[in-house]
């Protein structure tokens, strides 16, 4: 099976949700090419070979910085039919799946987002994914000759398989009707570890009394090298950023490590972190929902256990 793979970048830096995809696609057994856009380093793009990447395509135009659907649409089109690929291989994000559908459509091809595993050829191509935010699992028969498929987070684990990846300039022909969509502004998150791409995040609610109390949440992130998040009361009320809100009409993660404080645990914060690998929950009150979901609970004050376990961290490095 030969797969192409979209490497999204933010900053110059291909973003590890690519790598994961990358490292699916490689998972396949058959070749991998990857494609970026806009202005990355050739330096990043070869290193793609260490997840298994045998070439990378690069698209330079300037205008496609910005992640205009209908022209990412278009590149991965004319790459997908130049290289004669079977498969398109993705992340689930923003730019990702409405992309892909687009590819899907123009191309004939069956398209499958949220897949968490390899797929089970034993009889077809079929794809396990996940569902109503992360509750359920159902299975698809993707029957089709050209396949797009955009994989969950931490749907791979990564793992250095290659060396150096060939890169090569690719040119696709961008109409003026590909970027029919103008970007006014662009308000990015800001932290030392971005929200949707962190292993571990530390996340508050309304538990934490006032934004006035927030250092010691953020204290346990830097200790962790983790991104903060926090519940939707929290960001309607001002304290904290609304990039940082966490559930199902926020951000959606999937951490190896989410840590909750002070955060009840209301269903629509839990459809935004269900799919993470371990929850950890920290709350006074020992009958909040939350420790129903969580792998561990500490039932006590924040304000006590909160600086103990950072203290903790810091003497185990």
């Amino acid at each position: 099976m030969k797969a192409l793979v979209l490497a999204e970048s933010a900053e110059g830096k291909i973003k590890k949700t690519s790598l994961e995809a990358i490292a699916y696609a490689h998972a396949l057994g058959g070749t991998v090419t990857a494609i970026a856009l806009g202005t990355v380093s050739k330096d990043e793009l070869a290193g793609l070979g260490k997840f298994g990447a045998e070439k990378v395509l690069h698209a330079s135009d300037p205008r496609l910085d910005h992640p205009v659907i209908g022209a990412y649409a278009s590149v991965l089109e004319q790459a997908f039919a130049q290289e004669n690929c079977d498969c398109l291989v993705l992340a689930t994000s923003s730019i990702g799946v409405p992309a892909a559908a687009k590819v899907a459509v123009k191309t004939g091809a069956g398209f499958v987002c949220n897949v968490v595993d390899l797929p089970d050829t034993s009889s077809g191509f079929k794809l396990r994914k996940s569902i109503y935010t992360g509750k359920a699992f159902s299975t698809v028969d993707l029957s089709s000759p050209k396949k797009v498929i955009a994989i969950r987070k931490n749907a791979v684990t990564l793992k250095e398989t290659g060396g150096v990846a060939a890169v090569q300039d690719f040119k696709p022909a961008l109409k003026e009707t590909d970027f029919n969509t103008n970007i006014l502004s662009t308000e990015k998150a800001t932290g030392e570890v971005l929200l949707p791409e962190a292993n571990i995040v530390v996340s508050g609610g309304r538990g934490m009394k006032g934004p006035e109390h927030w250092g010691i949440l953020e204290e346990l992130a830097r200790s962790l090298h983790a991104a903060t998040g926090c519940s939707k009361p929290v960001s309607d009320m001002g304290w904290r950023p609304h990039h940082e809100h966490v559930g199902q009409t926020g951000v959606k993660v999937a951490p190896q490590l989410y840590i909750a404080i002070g955060i009840s645990g209301a269903i629509q914060h839990l459809a935004g972190v269900n799919s993470s690998k371990c929850i950890v929950v920290i709350n006074k009150d020992a009958e909040a929902p939350f420790f129903k979901a969580a792998d561990y609970g500490i039932v006590g004050d924040a304000f006590d256990v909160v600086p103990k376990l950072t203290a903790a961290i810091k003497a185990a490095k």
